[in-house]
């Protein structure tokens, strides 16, 4: 932590050299992935007239887009974003033109779709990871202020997935559903232009740190694998997955929640709460100079934010879950915050795109999973349950991220040491 009685402001993260510049660049480029899913879902179920064709090449691009996240990030590491990034963003937006094109008109095959969704998918550039990567390289050892760029960086972030859709919306409702997936691929490829020409970007890969150069075929594998750093990501890989099943699981509680009590409509402001409750607690947390060490820090908010979730499914009525659901947000914004934060610590120098692109992997595959398994649940068991089963798994998250034998980890010993 800084040595500061008073913390760094936003302003001060924002007003690092090329800071503000990079940040703004990278969020257009992603305000392409919050536009996206909705412009693909409305043009492919249009062009097809099937849902059943839609959802399929949905699912095929998010499961390429989000299992190839780490492959596509260990390329960037490997060679630099400089060198990595233009032939991904040039692809990934080439991809999102041709389906723009050819589903501006009903009538094309759905198999044909299938086959550029899965394409698209795989090229998604890993833009969050790599921004995520260049806070590190701006702003150093200063662990207040990265902090706050983190914490900055996940609300804009949350942010641009819930205007995204609104944009797309409209778009859609103005001209036709191609023209968001047209304008994604705009977005994706000025965002990752303009983060290459940032001079906050390096020309090549980083140098790897003395440990990591180590001479003979040892060192050269740690350097090159994909895999290399996944097991000191152990504790940020496996909270954010069970934080993204609990979430992935809420979108469907509510809604059966408000089926339940007549007032379907009402979801949208449920949805609502727990976006603006994130984005709160992200802006409150990268405020606040913490005394305890980040991993601990970590486990307490994942256990508050279970709590809460699991205290929502005894609400009597829609206002009151809403309020529990804006609690429960409180947390969600400061549990991944945290977890790229120590994601960035625990890897190695030449692999910090990777282990960002690891959290993300892991958030959205979780994510996935608790939307499928809670639909089992719906039914079966009376909503409090299902929001208790649900408000495990982060729970579980944190237990199997636990290590008691080899006592309290090295970064939260340091942490606590300085702090």
């Amino acid at each position: 932590m800084s040595s500061s009685m008073v913390a760094p402001s936003y302003r001060a993260v924002l007003r690092t050299p090329f800071a503000f510049r990079t940040f703004t660049m990278a969020l257009v480029g992603r305000l392409s992935y919050g536009t996206v899913f909705l412009s693909l879902v409305l043009a492919l179920t249009d062009a097809t007239g099937s849902f059943a064709m839609a959802g399929g090449a949905i699912a095929l691009f998010g499961l390429t887009s989000s299992l190839l996240s780490p492959l596509r990030a260990h390329l960037i590491d490997r060679h630099g974003v400089r060198k990595a990034l233009p032939p991904m963003a040039v692809a990934y937006a080439l991809a999102l033109a041709v389906i723009a094109a050819l589903t501006w008109r009903p009538g094309i095959p759905g198999v044909a779709l299938w086959s550029l969704a899965g394409v698209a998918g795989a090229l998604t550039p890993p833009l969050g990871p790599i921004m995520r990567t260049l806070w590190s390289e701006l702003l150093g050892d200063d662990e207040a202020l990265l902090q706050r760029a983190y914490s900055l960086d996940t609300v804009a972030e949350e942010l641009l997935y819930v205007t995204g859709p609104l944009i797309a919306g409209v778009l859609a409702g103005l001209v036709a559903p191609a023209l968001g997936i047209a304008v994604s691929a705009v977005l994706v490829f000025v965002g990752a232009l303009g983060l290459v020409l940032s001079p906050a970007v390096c020309s090549g890969p980083p140098s790897p740190e003395p440990s990591d150069a180590a001479p003979g075929l040892d060192g050269m594998a740690k350097r090159g694998s994909l895999f290399a750093d996944l097991a000191r990501l152990r504790r940020p890989v496996l909270v954010t997955a069970g934080v993204g099943m609990c979430l992935g699981a809420l979108n469907l509680l509510v809604v059966a929640f408000a089926e339940e009590h007549g007032r379907l409509a009402a979801v949208a402001w449920v949805e609502a709460a727990l976006a603006t409750g994130s984005a709160i607690g992200g802006l409150l947390y990268g405020t606040v100079t913490w005394r305890i060490g980040l991993e601990r820090r970590l486990l307490l908010m994942t256990v508050a934010l279970a709590t809460a979730l699991a205290t929502a499914g005894l609400a009597p009525n829609l206002p009151v879950l809403a309020l529990l659901v804006a609690v429960t947000g409180l947390f969600v914004s400061p549990v991944l915050t945290a977890s790229y934060v120590l994601a960035d610590k625990a890897a190695t120098s030449g692999a910090r795109t990777q282990a960002g692109a690891w959290v993300n992997t892991a958030f959205n595959t979780g994510h996935s999973a608790g939307s499928a398994s809670v639909g089992l649940l719906i039914g079966n068991l009376a909503l409090a349950g299902c929001f208790a089963v649900s408000a495990a798994a982060p729970l579980l998250g944190v237990l199997a991220s636990l290590n008691p034998s080899k006592g309290p980890p090295t970064t939260e010993n340091s942490e606590s040491a300085n702090g």
